[in-house]
């Protein structure tokens, strides 16, 4: 019968062990704190493509993402948030924001969100 010796032995040691479940805690944390304001930030992108497919003007491109905001529960930007340049089909939408998460005691997670309509004239359509 023959003995294994210790350097052939594979597997978790009880330290490897904390500190993986450590490590995959934090980034499910990081992910369940997160997620959320990222979703929101999916939505906005959307409502400001929206916005800016129906309207003409600025105002109009302003006034559009408040209803869209209020429809999708978009509290973190408004319409006056938006900063438009051009007009017409040259018309450039640009959001930027900074969300920050409390995630235990004095840490925080600080995100930059920013995004914009593409240059492109995208194909107008008439609104239903």
């Amino acid at each position: 019968m023959r003995l294994r010796s210790e350097s052939a032995q594979q597997g978790f040691s009880l330290i490897g062990l904390l500190c993986t479940l450590a490590m995959l805690g934090l980034i499910g944390l990081l992910l369940v704190r997160g997620g959320p304001g990222v979703i929101e930030y999916w939505a906005i992108s959307k409502a400001v493509s929206a916005a800016r497919v129906f309207a003409k003007t600025p105002a109009e491109v302003r006034s559009s993402f408040d209803k869209l905001a209020a429809a999708g529960y978009i509290d973190t930007i408004s319409g006056k948030d938006l900063q438009i340049s051009g007009t017409g089909d040259d018309m450039q939408v640009n959001f930027a924001y900074q969300k920050t998460i409390p995630l235990a005691g004095p840490a925080s997670l600080l995100i930059n969100f920013h995004g914009s309509t593409t240059t492109e004239a995208p194909e107008k359509k008439t609104a239903p």
